[in-house]
């Protein structure tokens, strides 16, 4: 595998990295992560396209821009990708043209389904989808367990319009499915959140979906401003600070959730993943050194050693780790580049929600505030 990585910022491109076997031509798979201005604007699509003609061009708008152990904003991360073993098909699809998520997922994961099937790589809308619902398409006829892993398009903190693009400008509503053929790419994952819990466990008594109404049979919005207090004041941006921690009956590992927005009205929060009633939740709050830790955990557990160091590592952490983190948010992209060493090309970006399985050979989740790692390994 060879790869070139590119960075358009301040209104100048730049080259960042390219390997000295790498052919512009026979590039088959080009990752664009920016700004929604940037990854949606026509002059910077043509320029991409044109050095690299035979490329699917995969875009989508982040909440930052992750390029080895570095950290942007308002900035394009060209990563164009040559495999030399490996065989890729892409696939993109609007939730305009499906009856809900579910229908979309399990659409991409049938039409590119076959017996060489190694993996998938989503990108998808990160606000006119609902990822959980989205997952479990993708999950419903993996019979192999093939690992599904990706991410959700952000818009900064705004939470406001995210846009994905395949061979074209990138626009709202779009999900990308990447297929991976053959067997000589090896696909490694690992996700890590690094939170504490706090407080005792719950019951959710009433949802709908993403929508929380109830916990303990209590108003949820009421209850969780309790524990906010002063941060109370600053909602939905501080929820982000404190998600939840939800246990789903008959699973060994917990997921987090993030709130998306807050309705005063009926006094509802909406998350970026489902909440199902009967689930368990505790609330969590930010620790940074165990965040940086789960990144440098995530970077060793998504790799198989006795394989070698992977030539490609895609990041995809959360929004609210970068808003929590701040200054520090590049120490956990150096904890998980001193894993990797200089041989492997980093990129990702932060996000609206991240898509791994938890272990090998499962189902793949839907995380929020977790450092999601991706590897490709041709052998």
């Amino acid at each position: 595998m060879q790869t070139q990585q590119l960075q358009f910022r301040n209104n100048q491109w730049n080259t960042h990295i390219t390997n000295s076997n790498f052919d512009a031509t026979k590039s088959q798979l080009v990752l664009v992560f920016g700004s929604g201005e940037l990854a949606s604007n026509q002059t910077n699509f043509d320029l991409i396209k044109s050095k690299f003609p035979n490329a699917a061009i995969v875009s989508c708008s982040t909440a930052g821009e992750i390029i080895g152990e570095e950290v942007y904003d308002d900035s394009l991360i060209v990563t164009a990708i040559q495999f030399e073993k490996a065989t890729v098909r892409s696939l993109k699809t609007n939730i305009s043209e499906h009856a809900n998520s579910f229908e979309t997922g399990n659409y991409l994961f049938n039409s590119l389904n076959s017996e060489d099937l190694t993996g998938l790589f989503i990108i998808s809308d990160g606000t006119k989808i609902n990822g959980s619902e989205l997952v479990s398409g993708l999950n419903l006829n993996n019979d192999n367990s093939l690992p599904i892993t990706g991410g959700l398009a952000g818009d900064g903190a705004r939470f406001s319009k995210t846009v994905v693009g395949y061979n074209e400008v990138a626009s709202e509503g779009n999900i990308v499915a990447v297929g991976f053929y053959g067997n000589k790419i090896h696909i490694g994952h690992s996700s890590l959140g690094g939170w504490d819990e706090f407080g005792k466990e719950r019951i959710i008594t009433k949802s709908d979906k993403n929508v929380l109404y109830e916990i303990d049979d209590k108003i949820a919005l009421e209850l969780y401003k309790e524990y906010l207090g002063p941060y109370a004041d600053e909602l939905p941006g501080s929820a982000l600070l404190f998600p939840l921690s939800l246990r789903i009956e008959d699973t060994e590992r917990n997921l987090v959730r993030t709130i998306l927005s807050v309705n005063e009205t009926d006094q509802s929060m909406t998350f970026a993943g489902n909440l199902p009633e009967g689930s368990k939740v505790r609330f969590m709050k930010a620790n940074f050194e165990k965040l940086i830790k789960a990144s440098s955990t995530a970077a060793e557990k998504s790799f198989n050693k006795d394989i070698k160091t992977p030539d490609l590592a895609i990041l995809i952490s959360c929004v609210g780790r970068k808003l929590i983190l701040q200054e520090r948010t590049e120490d956990e992209l150096i904890a998980a580049k001193k894993i990797f060493g200089d041989s492997t090309c980093i990129t990702g970006f932060y996000s609206y929600g991240e898509i791994s399985p938890f272990n090998p050979l499962t189902k793949c989740e839907l995380h929020n505030q977790t450092m999601t790692i991706t590897t490709f390994s041709e052998q």
